[in-house]
């Protein structure tokens, strides 16, 4: 994976985290030394959701669940572009 990808990655997701931090939502975003960052986000009801940013094609999305969904729910998503795209996620995660 290239370096730059890495790059777009983070910061992509450091934008999200500080909409939803300004949203008043409890978020940290962890930069592990081997793997890819990822956005842990503190739902209303207390589980933790991941959300991570990857590239489809020639855009990027940004994709949640939370953890204990792993293996019978799919990834929702939304484009990392979005202006909303802090309220889509809060709003389907807290819903």
């Amino acid at each position: 994976m290239a370096a730059c990808e890495q790059y777009e990655r983070f910061d992509h997701l450091a934008r999200l985290g500080w909409e939803l931090h300004g949203m008043g939502i409890r978020i940290s975003l962890v930069v592990p030394v081997i793997g890819r960052p990822v956005l842990e986000m503190l739902s209303g009801n207390g589980a933790t959701v991941h959300i991570t940013a990857i590239r489809r094609h020639h855009d990027w999305v940004f994709t949640w669940r939370p953890w204990w969904a792993r293996l019978w729910r799919r990834d929702k998503w939304v484009v990392a572009h979005a202006a909303n795209a802090a309220d889509i996620i809060a709003a389907e995660v807290n819903a």
